[in-house]
């Protein structure tokens, strides 16, 4: 007959936790930062938000630099390989190994149908996030624990450069329309708008488009990436880990603002409503949208940017777009003054997005295709540590051990 042994034994007589569990030191005293704010979790060579300076950089490059100066390949390659193309020659070969993984398996192709009629529902990113997790699938990709440098590369290369043709396909599809097929000729960002709108873009829209692309690739420890690292560590497949990354994604505290900022320019319509508008919003005590940052405590250097790439694409939304920007900032130095907000990169981006064709239900799921490569390079880089990411808690609740009460009917 088996005894349940008194408590006694159950817990050592100098009563809870055990001695030595846990290592003394193991936790930091006194109150914890919410949400881990500014707590290092670990180290990356990939790259570096620095929110006081106002100021962001992919490796030892600064962001802003590459994306008036370089590909999105060009980028892409320094993040997955640590170095930016030297010659010509590097960097088409490179754009031909990510244009190799396009076609997509023809057992994922006759599902995404299926996954448009019932996924995309729920939204953009839940039918995204089945085609991936299907894509996995479709590729058997095998665990990373189980694969060495060159076999993690090849998975997350594949993954990266399938996002947007997934997005664009279940777009269209969703829509009732055909997808459209991957051209060769184009480059990364071009091609996404073609599969996308059905249409050879025009180059200074594609470049607009690259360049809020390769803005986006990366933003330090955010949490989508940090999600990413975390489920790469326990030696899941690649898939798993971007899967997880797009999970988090869809939490309106991290990806949903660019369509609600065009929403308020939208509602303010034409620049002269922009005055009565925002400070009725300000008198209220709204927030309004693609304004603050959780890091910058200056001007978003990619709102900045931003700001100059909507300028040269010219328009109405993008004239409205400033005087919007120039209204916060005068209403907030008078209403709020200490405490100014900076147009954060969502406020510009509807407007480029937009302005590029693209509808605002697909402006997540854009920011999706940038991010992904900035998610496959963290993956990597947590892979090649073999540590599984298990943090602690402090146990805050009644003090254990409490005697457990009879059953009911006992």
């Amino acid at each position: 007959m088996t005894t349940t042994p008194p408590a006694e034994a159950l817990y050592p007589p100098s009563g809870y936790p055990p001695s030595g569990y846990p290592p003394s030191g193991s936790l930091p005293s006194g109150p914890l930062p919410p949400g881990l704010r500014g707590v290092p979790v670990t180290e990356t060579e990939i790259g570096d938000v620095c929110g006081l300076e106002g100021f962001y950089h992919y490796r030892q490059h600064s962001a802003t630099e590459l994306a008036a100066k370089r590909s999105l390949e060009d980028v892409w390659r320094l993040l997955f390989d640590g170095s930016l193309p030297a010659t010509p020659d590097v960097t088409l070969t490179f754009a031909t190994e990510t244009r190799r993984h396009r076609i997509l398996p023809a057992a994922l192709g006759a599902l995404l149908p299926a996954v448009a009629a019932l996924g995309w529902q729920g939204g953009p990113l839940d039918g995204l996030r089945s085609a991936l997790s299907l894509y996995g699938s479709a590729r058997q990709l095998r665990p990373l624990w189980d694969l060495d440098e060159e076999e993690r590369r090849e998975d997350l290369m594949a993954l990266a450069t399938s996002t947007p043709v997934l997005a664009a396909a279940l777009h269209r599809l969703s829509s009732g329309l055909e997808a459209v097929a991957p051209d060769p000729e184009l480059g990364h960002a071009a091609n996404y708008l073609r599969m996308l709108t059905g249409c050879r873009p025009d180059p200074e829209l594609a470049r607009a488009l690259e360049q809020y692309l390769i803005l986006t690739v990366d933003h330090g420890f955010n949490s989508s990436t940090f999600t990413a690292r975390v489920i790469a560590s326990t030696g899941a497949d690649a898939a798993a880990a971007i899967v997880g990354a797009l999970g988090a994604l869809s939490g309106p505290l991290h990806g949903g603002a660019p369509s609600r900022a065009l929403a308020l320019l939208d509602a303010i319509g034409r620049p002269e409503r922009a005055e009565p508008v925002i400070r009725a919003m300000l008198e209220r005590g709204e927030r309004i949208m693609g304004f603050g940052h959780a890091v910058y405590r200056t001007e978003d250097p990619r709102s900045v940017m931003l700001r100059a790439v909507a300028q040269s694409i010219g328009g109405d939304l993008a004239d409205l777009a400033v005087e919007v920007e120039q209204t916060v900032d005068r209403l907030l130095a008078e209403l709020r003054p200490g405490r100014p907000l900076y147009a954060n990169v969502e406020f510009y981006a509807g407007v480029v997005m937009s302005s590029c064709g693209i509808p605002p239900e697909m402006f997540t799921p854009t920011f999706a295709v940038s991010r992904v490569i900035g998610w496959c390079a963290n993956v990597a880089e947590q892979a090649r540590e073999r540590t599984l990411i298990r943090p602690a808690a402090r146990y805050v609740g009644p003090p254990p051990p409490a005697p457990v009460p009879p059953g009911p009917g006992a």
